[in-house]
Parts: C-alpha cells; structure tokens; sequence
C-alpha cells in the first residue's frame, strides 16, 4: 500500500509550517496549501489520504471546500481546525461528514489521535477500492456465456440445471463454470457469491412457473 499523504489547507502560515513539521516526524508525507483554490488546483492522488483543514479560509471556505468535495465525490477524511468555533458549526461539519473537529489551541496528541483514525478510515476505503477495480477488470475478462454460467452459478444452479437454462450440455457448462472459477482467482462457490455481491450483480436465477394446484374435489 502507498504511503499516506496528509494535505494542510491553513492561511496562517506559522500554523501550516507547524503542522508541516508534527506530522512530518510521525512518518507522514504531507502537502500543505494556503488557500482552498492552491489545493483544488493540485492534481489528485491515488493514494490513502486526509486533509486537516482550517473553517476560516479567504474566498473559499473551509465547510465550501467540504461541501465541493463531496459534491465531487472525493470523501477524502477531514479533520478540521478553528480558532472560533461554536456549535452549530462542529455540527454541520461532521454531519458532512467531518472526522474530527479541532478547536485551536489544540493538544499535538489529540490531532494525531485523530490523524491515525483519519488514515486507518482512508486506507481502509482505498484497499476496498482498489479491490473493487480489480474485480470488475477480471469480471470484464469474462466471456458473454461465461458470465452467463456466472450468474447461475451464484443463483443456485447446479451444473445440470444450468445447462438446461442455457441449452448446453453439463460437460460444457462444467468447463465455463471452471474458466469462471480461474478467470475471477477463486476456488469456492462461497467466495465467488461474495464475489457477485461486492460486484452488485444480480442473481440469475428464472422464476419458475409453479404447478398447477389440485383442485379438491367437492
């Protein structure tokens, strides 16, 4: 996994270089910005990441830049900070979805506290991420018959009954449904319905037409 990298958005100078350098020595690498236009103009990263972020901000402010991220979809971790906060303010930050919100002056234990927090939340969705790419790149790799046999065989469907969905025979099906289980990196059913789920796929499985009830006789 890629080293995390913290961003800084505080006008204050003296606070960005200070900040710069805590988290720099608890082994972070962080980037810091004195505005939230300099930070929006930084390219994004593909890496674990949070933002330690200033309310008070010229132009743009702190809960703007929030709200414009979100908007964009990027929930990078925010971890705010401010010398004037009041509650209805902490309140609309977090339910944005805000880590932690910070009022200056503040311990350097409790930013790093929430820090760690921060970090282990953004390198937890990354490795989802990541995972989820690399199941649809194999999900792709897949024939049109081949996710066919895939979607049966997570409805339920044994090998005999798939061929007969499908037409085929169960020596066919049976090869498809081994080029599945190769092609997806799984060795059991459980793990390639887990599969289908993380995917979204939805279940393959033909409703049946019930049969005709009895009639009692009168």
């Amino acid at each position: 996994m890629p080293t995390a990298v913290v961003f800084v958005v505080d006008d204050d100078v003296s606070v960005r270089e200070s900040l710069e350098h805590l988290i720099r020595v608890s082994g972070w690498a962080v980037e810091a910005f004195d505005s939230a236009r300099t930070f929006l103009d930084r390219p994004a990263v593909d890496v674990p990441s949070c933002l330690i972020l200033d309310v008070e901000l010229p132009g743009l402010s702190g809960l703007d830049l929030q709200k414009l991220l979100v908007e964009n979809g990027k929930t990078m971790p925010i971890i705010f900070i401010t010398g004037h906060g009041d509650i209805p303010m902490s309140v609309r930050a977090m339910k944005a979805g805000a880590a932690e919100f910070l009022t200056k002056p503040f311990a350097d234990g409790d930013l790093l506290n929430a820090l760690r927090h921060a970090v282990e939340r953004s390198e937890f969705e990354w490795s989802a991420t990541q995972e989820l790419h690399s199941l649809q790149s194999r999900y792709q790799s897949l024939t049109p018959r081949e996710r066919q046999v895939m979607g049966l065989v997570v409805s339920g469907l044994l090998n005999k009954q798939i061929g007969g969905e499908l037409g085929t025979s169960e020596i066919t099906v049976k090869a498809h449904r081994g080029q599945v289980m190769r092609k997806m990196n799984t060795e059991s059913l459980a793990d390639l319905v887990r599969i289908a789920g993380r995917l979204g796929l939805p279940l393959a499985m033909k409703e049946r037409p019930e049969k005709p009830r009895a009639i009692p006789s009168s």
